[in-house]
């Protein structure tokens, strides 16, 4: 055992190798020398369980193998075939070529963060999206911070700290992540003042809590995002709420978690509630996230009232939750979109949304010939895409599927996964199908040739 230990080479040796030399160059001496270490320690373990010392280009192979493991980038760029548009796992939103342009520019170099050119002095960071939020939706005053979740713990830390906030029962929901309404509502100092039932919750169920409470700061409403209560259900409108709001001098603030600034309506299906509408209804607070249905970077945002939204500009949470550059150009870049009447076509979510089936057919039509010319096996079937991201819950798009054939579709799948790019795609009727709806022009060769290469390992595996 000993002459077999005697076998295993020094991390010097190793290091002398040529091919490790140009390991050292690209990942540093470094990495090299601890990734190496490991390596040898797995050799000297398999050797004492009884196995060959590998030759010295197998050593290599592993070595090479272990600093790319160790060093590849785990945030990395993946192909979505899964349909689902506004994916919370994948990044939610893709962002338009002109929002990614503007954040580019201001990565690479200065910028007028907090500058005011004309006054030649220090600016507020606010400013940036502000005036466009405001003209987009009516409000006289907006607020950008990191998250939506951020966004209503400011809300509610800056307007109810201390004092009562009246909700109903079936408004008091958790989301991804953990995201819980009262949780949220704890942490921010308010007190909760549940009212309703589950199902249905009535005017006069918040009338009596604020009679019968001995101080109410306001009246939260959050939007049912992504979640639906079907049956003998009922609950006040936002501008029932509002009415209630002035007879007791209560602010209304709204979360609408999505924010739709265009009609859903319009793309077949059920209407998602537009901040618009909330601001034109009477809500004095609205919040929402920028990477839901806008479409844009992710960030909170908060927009109404200027009597409720200026005080939460100097609230010590403001600057821990405050958004930084990157974030700021791309959501401004995105409201342009909507400014120029060009989100359907220019932002990648309400682009995706607005693609008839057809159009979707066309696409997979054209996979399907392409994958088949590879000798791989591939039909169409009819699917549904859905919106994600904790929007139009149980809202679904006519899409067209393009199903491999594979007798493990899990394996299939993981073959995807790994790839070079990643590939996602969803399992259905125990079969690995992809989405056209949610894969881009420019990544269709990508994922035409990964679908090809993992088909050929699979083929290799049997």
């Amino acid at each position: 055992m000993n002459q077999v230990l005697r076998e295993i080479p020094s991390v010097d040796r190793v290091l002398g190798e040529p091919e490790v030399a140009m390991l050292v160059a690209r990942y540093g001496r470094s990495a090299t020398v601890s990734a190496l270490r490991s390596v040898i320690e797995d050799v000297r373990a398999e050797a004492l369980a009884g196995a060959a010392v590998p030759a010295s280009n197998e050593l290599v192979r592993r070595l090479t193998a272990r600093l790319q493991r160790n060093l590849a980038p785990s945030l990395r760029r993946v192909i979505n075939a899964t349909g689902v548009v506004i994916h919370t796992n994948l990044g939610r939103a893709l962002l338009s070529s002109e929002a990614c342009a503007a954040m580019d520019a201001v990565a690479r170099g200065y910028s007028t963060l907090e500058y005011d050119l004309e006054a030649g002095q220090r600016g507020h960071r606010f400013v940036h999206a502000e005036r466009l939020l405001c003209e987009l939706t009516g409000a006289e005053s907006a607020l950008v911070v990191n998250n939506n979740a951020g966004a209503v713990l400011l809300s509610l830390s800056g307007m109810a700290h201390g004092r009562g906030v009246v909700i109903s029962r079936g408004q008091l929901v958790e989301i991804g992540g953990g995201f819980r309404v009262p949780d949220v509502m704890a942490q921010s100092g308010a007190a909760l003042i549940e009212v309703g039932t589950t199902n249905r919750t009535h005017l006069r169920d918040y009338e009596t809590a604020i009679l019968e409470a001995e101080d109410v700061a306001l009246i939260l409403a959050a939007h049912h995002s992504n979640f639906r209560i079907v049956g003998f259900t009922g609950e006040p409108s936002i501008r029932d709420l509002v009415g209630l709001g002035e007879r007791y001098e209560l602010p209304i603030l709204h979360d609408l978690g999505s924010g739709a600034l265009l009609d859903t309506a319009a793309y077949g299906m059920m209407h998602e509630p537009t901040v618009q509408e909330s601001i034109v209804d009477g809500a004095a607070v609205v919040t929402f996230s920028g990477d839901k249905l806008l479409g844009g970077p992710q960030a909170g945002i908060i927009l109404g009232r200027a009597e409720y939204v200026e005080p939460l500009k100097s609230h010590p949470l403001a600057r821990a939750l405050r958004p930084d550059k990157i974030c700021l150009a791309g959501l401004q870049a995105t409201l342009l979109h909507y400014l120029r009447g060009e989100a359907a076509e220019r932002v990648p979510v309400w682009r995706m949304i607005a693609t008839t089936s057809a159009s979707v057919e066309q696409r997979a039509r054209r996979w399907r010939r392409a994958l088949r010319r590879a000798h791989v096996d591939a039909v169409l079937v009819t699917g549904r895409s859905t919106v994600g991201g904790g929007s139009l819950p149980g809202e679904t798009l006519p899409t067209t599927l393009v199903a491999v054939d594979d007798d493990s579709p899990d394996r299939l799948a993981a073959a995807l996964r790994s790839g070079d790019p990643p590939v996602v795609a969803r399992i259905e009727s125990d079969r690995l199908v992809l989405d056209p709806r949610t894969v881009v022009e420019e990544e269709e060769a990508g994922l035409l040739e990964a679908v090809i290469a993992a088909t050929r390992l699979r083929e290799g595996e049997r």
